[in-house]
């Protein structure tokens, strides 16, 4: 996402920091449950931060302290009488910028949320790791049996150091693309393609499908056991350490961070950055379910930068807006 000829990226940031900060005034003013959508295309960021490992997905492609959440029925945000304006004024501050954001946030004990950029279709890149782990454990459940010891460190593997050999084989096992598909529609996702062949980073999919896909491991509504839920929120919770970034920065050191990222420099994109987090964050008595995607970012660190701004912001958004309600 480079900056215009003699523009200060540090200036950049800020006016888009102000514009993404408009949604908690106007949520907070009249907008209770009821989620606000934000729309415009693309965000920008400052200067990258070095560049975290490159374990990318090919284009071939502990514990127990969960508890039953407060949740809000899902609902699909509704316009509201601000989306304009607040469209024309995100405009303003991004018409000259590459790369494309989408975010979707969900608190769930209050039910509010924000959308922003829903039509952005990504490659999934790692972030497919945890939906093929949940459709492997839906398996296991039809079968009526647990996880062997195999497919158990194999999923570790997949999820905690984003190994793509064990992501490899846990696709054969539960069928590839077809087994993919069938899982996601038990899930209730509706926007995420699974890729052709053995190309499990290929699949696309939509911030508010991974939202979708977070409840899952959430819900006491949810088609896997508690168990199960358990296990997959255990997994990411213990990524290694220099794969933590992402969506852990909407919580405070102290908070429990259960994600998976994502990272893949694409081909068809001139070589330019696919970039994604998802995961549960839960700080300040709010349990928020954070997904970010991203393309066309100009570097990895880039992306990154951007996924750990807007994540900021919009669980503080939230937070503003539940203090208010």
């Amino acid at each position: 996402m480079p900056a215009k000829p003699g523009a200060s990226p540090r200036r950049r940031v800020l006016p888009l920091l102000a514009a993404l900060a408009l949604p908690a005034v106007l949520t907070a003013s009249g907008v209770r449950a009821t989620p606000v959508t934000l729309t415009p295309a693309s965000v920008t960021v400052g200067s990258p931060p070095a560049e975290a490992p490159q374990q990318n997905p090919p284009e071939r492609e502990p514990p127990d302290r969960d508890r039953p959440e407060s949740e809000a029925p899902d609902r699909e945000p509704s316009p509201t009488s601000n989306r304009k304006p607040l469209t024309r004024s995100l405009d303003r501050y991004l018409d000259d910028v590459s790369g494309e954001l989408a975010v979707s946030v969900l608190d769930l004990p209050t039910g509010l949320s924000y959308s922003y950029n829903r039509g952005l279709r990504a490659a999934a890149a790692s972030i497919v790791k945890v939906d093929i782990v949940i459709a492997l454990l839906l398996k296991a459940q039809r079968q009526g049996r647990g996880l062997t010891a195999w497919e158990r460190r194999t999923a570790a593997q997949a999820i905690k150091v984003s190994d793509n050999a064990a992501a490899s084989a846990l696709w054969a096992a539960i069928g590839g693309s077809s087994g993919l598909a069938a899982a996601n529609k038990e899930l209730g996702l509706r926007h995420t393609r699974p890729g052709p062949g053995g190309a499990w980073g290929s699949t696309t999919t939509s911030a508010a499908d991974q939202v979708r896909l977070l409840k899952a491991l959430s819900s006491t509504t949810s088609p896997l056991s508690a168990k199960h839920r358990r296990y997959v929120l255990g997994l990411m919770r213990n990524v290694v350490p220099h794969q933590a970034w992402g969506v852990s920065a909407a919580g405070r050191g102290e908070a429990d961070v259960a994600l998976k990222n994502g990272w893949l420099p694409r081909q068809r994109d001139g070589g330019r950055w696919t970039v994604n987090s998802i995961g549960r964050v839960r700080d300040r008595g709010h349990t928020f379910l954070i997904a970010v995607i991203s393309r066309r970012n100009s570097s990895m660190g880039v992306g990154i930068k951007a996924i750990e701004r807007v994540s900021r912001l919009f669980s503080q958004a939230l937070a503003r807006a539940s203090a208010r309600r």
